[in-house]
């Protein structure tokens, strides 16, 4: 069985949890300080927590919706390597015209582990054709 290990930088810190529903995909990460993220603009918050992700795997950090629906504060999806050991820090951005307040111990993103697969990359001329081509966005209609 392969082990997420979590080592607590602040003894007091909720850090991470399992998440709240089994069969859910995304570990709860929890703010482990108190402050100000201004309209309009974005700040990093610290987790006080450390982790050792299995080799093979790399952990996602996603938004919560609640907090983004509720009140327009979005978290940068973010990647962290399996042999990063630093503290996990959420980079937060409030899109409304109000100030926001996080608060130590608040759910403010979750995490998700991935199976690493990275595959080689050849330089080619030419790519094998298929039915959408070269047409992006928006090119399969909006019905």
């Amino acid at each position: 069985m392969k082990l997420l290990k979590i080592k607590l930088i602040d003894k007091n810190a909720v850090g991470i949890k399992m998440p709240a529903i089994d069969g859910d995909a995304g570990y709860d990460i929890y703010a482990n300080e108190t402050l100000t993220l201004k309209a309009k603009s974005a700040v990093t918050v610290k987790t006080g927590f450390c982790m050792e992700i299995p080799r093979g795997y790399w952990f996602e950090i996603m938004p919560k919706s609640g907090i983004a629906t509720k009140n327009h504060v979005s978290v940068h999806n973010g990647v962290i390597d399996n042999d990063y050991r630093g503290e996990v820090v959420i980079l937060l951005y409030n899109h409304s015209d109000k100030d926001y307040e996080i608060i130590k111990g608040e759910k403010i993103a979750q995490g998700v582990i991935r199976e690493l697969i990275v595959p080689k990359i050849e330089i080619v001329d030419e790519l094998s054709e298929s039915k959408r081509g070269e047409s992006g966005f928006g090119s399969t209609g909006k019905k």
